[in-house]
């Protein structure tokens, strides 16, 4: 049994139930991250001109969301509706992290604090985030259709992942550098937890379709423990880390047009 990141990624690829399932989980989450976004810059204060930044992300996000769809649609496919356990967003929205739906669907301006809590909730995610687009750009190989889409949104997670690094860095230097601490190390934690969970469940509805015998489901799912394990302790460190970024003014090119969305 040849058990690799590489081969997997081939069966999900090779699938039609399995790649609807793995494009429709990473759609919905893209467009979930694009109305966030786009709320976020609608209540962003104008005293922080951070606004423009954070509506060109959402921008991506969205983008994102319809570059995966339309991988679907090219090998004729609908996207399914996404299993509750898979949705990352949803997940890490439970338990506190970010900005509560709640919270962006009301018309009142986001105080200091609350921007902090997005750029750092942003921070570990848009980590997470660049980190998969890189590994989906080796394993997609020779699919050209994939590895073009793929290139393109690593590209944006990576500024997305930039702009992060100077945005908090910058609000560290007026006074936020305890706070900004404290959040990355509570959200990179609550983070990886959310990732193992939400891992093994899109594992384990992948193998339901692929047919993959016991001991292939349960050395995957090892895999994952494994990966947590080295995260919770101390890998979750390179999540929290904030150094000025080789890309600097990475979003602040004119904000593309974006869909409006409700979730």
């Amino acid at each position: 049994m040849m058990l690799s990141a590489q081969t997997i990624y081939e069966e999900i690829f090779d699938n039609d139930e399995a790649f609807r399932l793995f494009c429709s989980i990473a759609a919905s989450g893209e467009a979930q991250g694009g109305w966030e976004n786009g709320r976020i810059a609608a209540l962003v204060p104008a005293c922080l001109d951070l606004a423009p930044k954070i509506a060109r992300h959402g921008a991506d996000e969205d983008k994102h969301g319809r570059i995966f769809t339309a991988l679907l649609r090219k090998r004729g496919l609908q996207p399914v509706p996404v299993p509750a356990d898979t949705d990352y967003t949803k997940r890490l929205e439970r338990i506190g992290l970010g900005l509560a739906h709640s919270q962006l669907r009301r018309d009142e301006k986001l105080s200091e604090y609350q921007i902090v809590a997005y750029l750092v909730h942003s921070r570990v995610t848009e980590q997470r985030a660049s980190e998969q687009m890189r590994a989906l750009r080796k394993y997609a190989g020779s699919r050209q259709d994939i590895s073009r889409a793929v290139k393109m949104i690593s590209n944006d997670e990576d500024n997305h992942l930039a702009y992060c690094h100077e945005e908090l860095l910058r609000l560290a230097s007026t006074g936020h550098a305890g706070t900004i601490r404290h959040m990355l190390r509570a959200t990179a934690l609550a983070e990886i937890a959310v990732y193992r969970d939400v891992s093994q469940a899109v594992m384990a509805h992948l193998g339901r379709i692929l047919h993959w015998p016991r001991p292939k489901a349960v050395l995957l799912t090892a895999g994952i423990q494994a990966v947590y394990r080295y995260e919770r302790l101390g890998g979750w460190r390179r999540m929290v880390s904030l150094q000025e970024p080789a890309r600097r003014n990475a979003l602040g090119g004119p904000v593309p047009r974006q869909r409006e969305r409700v979730p």
